[in-house]
């Protein structure tokens, strides 16, 4: 393969950071960047719950997703009420699921009324996996969303939040596996994939797709190691970015 746009190794990620308490108004605010993209996720909080959950004793977590109209070249036309484009309802029902799977949602019900908290990804910059960026950032909105309940007074028995969870892309270019795509890369790709794991190594969900050319099942195995190993590193930075380092 040609050497990557941005002279990254094939197995390697793009320059992470994760800005916490971006904004004041939400009890979890980051600002996530992956290379050029960058997401601003927010949580909020509510103390109710959906009516499809009132009694039962357990609180809920939800996702949107939308990109800003400058977040790419060409201006990108608002999302209305009732006409959120199918990209953007996909992603976030994606962000809802992947959260979801490590949050204990019994423990968001601890309180009578429950708890709902929303967590919003809104797309700043986009370069490739925005998807990626959000689940990723959005995990560390919810941390701190949950130690403002506790700070509030709320009291759980356990935490809510039982792991981890990150995403990266993968994808094979010329016959190649290479780690967490730029767009241009994620444009001519003969493969594109999204991978989000747990902190234990568990899998969340895996999207991909073939362009023109069929992949083998050795090959399937290679886009997961490479993605567990990226999935690794990310979620060292997002420890880090939690203990303030």
């Amino acid at each position: 393969m040609d050497k990557r746009i941005d002279g990254r190794l094939q197995n390697q990620i793009r320059q992470v950071e994760i800005i916490r308490h971006f904004t004041e108004s939400a009890p979890g605010s980051v600002l996530i960047k992956m290379g050029r993209t960058k997401v601003l996720c927010t949580a909020s909080v509510e103390h109710s719950v959906p009516e499809f959950l009132e009694g039962k004793g357990k609180g809920w977590l939800t996702a949107e997703y939308a990109m800003l109209p400058a977040s790419t070249p060409q201006r990108k036309q608002r999302d209305r009420v009732g006409k959120v484009d199918g990209r953007s309802q996909e992603i976030q029902r994606l962000v809802g699921r992947s959260l979801r799977a490590i949050t204990d949602l019994e423990m968001l019900g601890v309180i009578p009324q429950g708890i709902t908290i929303w967590l919003d990804c809104d797309v700043l910059e986009a370069d490739g996996g925005t998807r990626s960026a959000a689940i990723t950032g959005a995990y560390v909105a919810l941390v701190d969303a949950v130690e403002s309940l506790k700070e509030e007074g709320v009291v759980f028995p356990r935490n809510p939040v039982r792991d981890a969870v990150a995403g990266v892309s993968v994808g094979i270019i010329k016959g190649e596996p290479i780690l967490d795509l730029c767009y241009a890369e994620d444009s001519r790709a003969d493969v594109d994939m999204n991978i989000v794991m747990t902190g234990k190594g568990e899998l969340v969900e895996v999207q991909g797709s073939a362009e023109g050319k069929t992949f083998s099942r050795q090959m399937m195995n290679e886009l997961l190691n490479l993605a567990e190993s990226g999935i690794k590193e990310l979620i060292q930075i997002q420890k880090m970015a939690i203990a303030g380092k």
